[in-house]
């Protein structure tokens, strides 16, 4: 397990200590909160580097164990960078609205993903066999299905880890969450409520070079989960080729076995037969001399 190291100074330059104005902050921050200049919050880092690394470490227990993770952030200064991460990652992302029930309502969601891939393929023929303006409609609703939901386009089940950026803003997202009981990792700011947040990350979640470092953390984390996956499935693989050749051994001693048993008891049958036969001549014989 290769986690990234990050230090208090790379956390200082990107601004991560930055919190809010002091008099917006939240009471259940209070002991993330170094102190205050300028009437501005001072985020403590040293606790920061701590939470990040045991954020870090279950992000790469949820992949390596073959688990996805869901990427939500609809802040416009976080959404490109969560994107990039996402589809460089291989994973899911949530940028434009969190839609009610995206995860506690899934059956919906999925009929609408199903609606939005329908939609692109029929866009897709050059004859769709609809007019001009139903076409119109049609690539409205497809670029609206989009915004909302291309980034779980191939999400097939609800995920096993849950990485948010701002509670504030996803609070819905939260709620569903932690009503599912899937982990979250979240970046709480000083005016957060980090209460059923399993992975709270104290830092600044508004700054760009504070958000580009914590994807930058995640993404070499998961890529490096990523290839302990293809190790364990090829030793999984070998695994079951294994047990396939024993069974398959074992199938061809029992055939054997009950052949021999089949021989056996057939050259039973033959003994048992014989003085039979011969008793049966006898009494042939005593009845033709009766005669």
């Amino acid at each position: 397990m290769n986690i990234p190291d990050v230090t208090i100074k790379q956390l200082l330059e990107a601004g991560v200590h930055l919190g809010h104005k002091t008099f917006r902050w939240n009471p259940k921050m209070s002991k993330y909160i170094f102190g205050s200049k300028n009437s501005i919050h001072i985020i403590d880092l040293v606790q920061t580097t701590e939470l990040i690394k045991a954020a870090l470490v279950e992000i790469h227990k949820c992949i390596s164990s073959g688990g996805k993770i869901l990427f939500v952030s609809t802040k416009k200064q976080a959404a490109e960078t969560v994107v990039k991460l996402a589809t460089e990652t291989s994973q899911y992302h949530v940028t434009h609205r969190w839609l009610g029930g995206m995860l506690t309502n899934w059956k919906t969601i999925s009929n609408s993903i199903k609606r939005y891939k329908k939609l692109s393929l029929d866009l897709k023929n050059e004859n769709t066999g609809f007019t001009k303006k139903e076409n119109l409609k049609m690539g409205i609703q497809r670029d609206k299905l989009e915004r909302s939901l291309g980034g779980i386009a191939e999400m097939k089940k609800v995920p096993e880890m849950i990485f948010i950026i701002d509670v504030n803003v996803e609070s819905i997202a939260v709620a569903e969450a932690i009503k599912l009981n899937i982990p979250i990792v979240a970046i709480v700011d000083t005016n957060s409520d980090p209460t059923g947040i399993n992975f709270p990350i104290p830092g600044n979640d508004d700054a760009r070079r504070a958000i580009n470092l914590y994807s930058d953390l995640v993404k070499q984390t998961i890529l490096d989960a990523q290839k302990n996956i293809t190790v364990k499935a090829d030793s999984e693989e070998l695994k079951y080729s294994k047990v396939e050749k024993i069974k398959s051994e074992n199938k061809d001693k029992k055939i054997e076995i009950r052949e021999k048993e089949k021989k056996v008891e057939s050259s039973d049958k033959k003994i048992e037969k014989k003085p039979k036969s011969i008793i049966s001549k006898i009494k042939s014989l005593a009845l033709k001399k009766k005669k």
